[in-house]
């Protein structure tokens, strides 16, 4: 007699991401940041390189056709918790099906990823909807992609195994 195999939970390759509140009041194009390990959109510094560099990503992206210069609406790169907030056009959002938007996140979180950075993707309502998150601890650190319907709820993981592993 055949026995069905038990289901087994399935651990996580990265730390679940952050649910803080996207801090909308530093995208202001007035917003205060001094004393604080935050870059945006409206404060990069026209003469240095940023840490984390996404400009060369954020270029591609706006080179492309699926996506175009109007989808990536603002950004923070908060340098002490090590992690990029991203706010996308809601309605070019909307018009993606999941391989764009998984290939979006993607591309983004692999480059924060050299930097020991994690990514979530807001839309201009503050409503998360995706994020990429690394295990930054291993030295080829696998990173894991959610996708977040609704009121942030996580609806799918979708694990990346390591470089090279």
């Amino acid at each position: 007699m055949l026995m069905p195999q038990l289901a087994s939970a399935q651990q996580p390759l990265a730390p679940a991401p952050s649910l803080e509140p996207l801090e909308i009041k530093l995208l202001q194009p007035d917003a205060s940041l001094a004393q604080r390990n935050i870059i945006t959109a409206n404060n990069i510094s026209p003469i240095e390189l940023a840490t984390p560099s996404l400009w060369w990503v954020k270029q591609q992206f706006d080179e492309d056709k699926e996506f175009g210069s109007k989808f990536i609406v603002n950004w923070i790169a908060y340098q002490d918790k090590q992690r990029v907030d991203l706010v996308v056009n809601r309605q070019l959002w909307t018009l993606l099906d999941y391989i764009g938007r998984y290939r979006f996140v993607n591309q983004f979180g692999t480059v924060a990823r050299d930097y020991k950075y994690d990514v979530r993707v807001f839309n201009q309502q503050a409503a998360l909807l995706a994020t990429y998150t690394c295990d930054h601890s291993k030295n080829s650190p696998p990173c894991e992609f959610r996708r977040f319907e609704a009121f942030g709820r996580d609806s799918l993981q979708v694990p990346r195994k390591p470089l090279g592993g």
